[in-house]
């Protein structure tokens, strides 16, 4: 099957993601600076999210980019990844209007572990219709940063019933990690053409 419509699926879904994310903005009724001191953390969740949807949308379009080809396991796969992304504007809500305590922060970095082992999955099944050899699956290599986010989202959960800025800032982390921009496909692609 072509991968067009996938690709075209996917980008409208993190699309209308990211417009419901800033739709649950509420503008403050205050005409002064400080009216939007309430609405920090709404800010600052807001902004972390759209950072984690951005990494997902860059990295999504890359790794199909060198996709050749799909098929139906790769379709539920990919639903099941826009699945975990589409809660992200609740749980970035929950999170930001309750200042971020701890059971919404919680809840929130197990939306983002769930996201991350979707998108681990989505990978494998591609690399398993691609082969061992396909250009995803030495691009990829050992993946390093996949393998550590999920295990800093594990440490993060139960952190934030410590005390949930250190969630928070694991959650900063990871996304650190990843909007370094990523060169491996591009760096496998480029190679390929040689």
């Amino acid at each position: 099957m072509d991968k067009g419509r996938l690709e075209a699926f996917s980008d409208g879904v993190i699309a209308i993601i990211i417009t419901i994310m800033v739709l649950e903005m509420k503008a403050p009724h205050g005409t002064d600076l400080a009216a939007l001191y309430p609405m920090l953390s709404v800010f600052l969740s807001y902004v972390l999210s759209f950072v984690y949807l951005g990494i997902y949308w860059n990295n999504h379009h890359h790794m199909l980019h060198v996709t050749e080809r799909v098929s139906g396991g790769i379709l539920w796969a990919n639903l099941h990844l826009l699945f975990w992304l589409s809660l992200i504007p609740f749980v970035t809500g929950w999170m930001g209007e309750n200042h971020f305590a701890p059971v919404p922060t919680a809840i929130y970095g197990v939306v983002l572990f769930m996201a991350a082992i979707a998108f681990w999955i989505l990978q494998r099944i591609i690399i398993s219709k691609h082969g061992q050899d396909s250009l995803l699956a030495v691009a990829i290599g050992k993946d390093y940063k996949g393998k550590l986010s999920p295990a800093l989202y594990l440490i993060a959960i139960p952190s934030a019933f410590l005390h949930q800025w250190i969630a928070g800032a694991i959650y900063v982390l990871v996304a650190l990690l990843w909007l370094v921009p990523d060169k491996r496909i591009e760096r496998v692609l480029s190679d390929s053409r040689k």
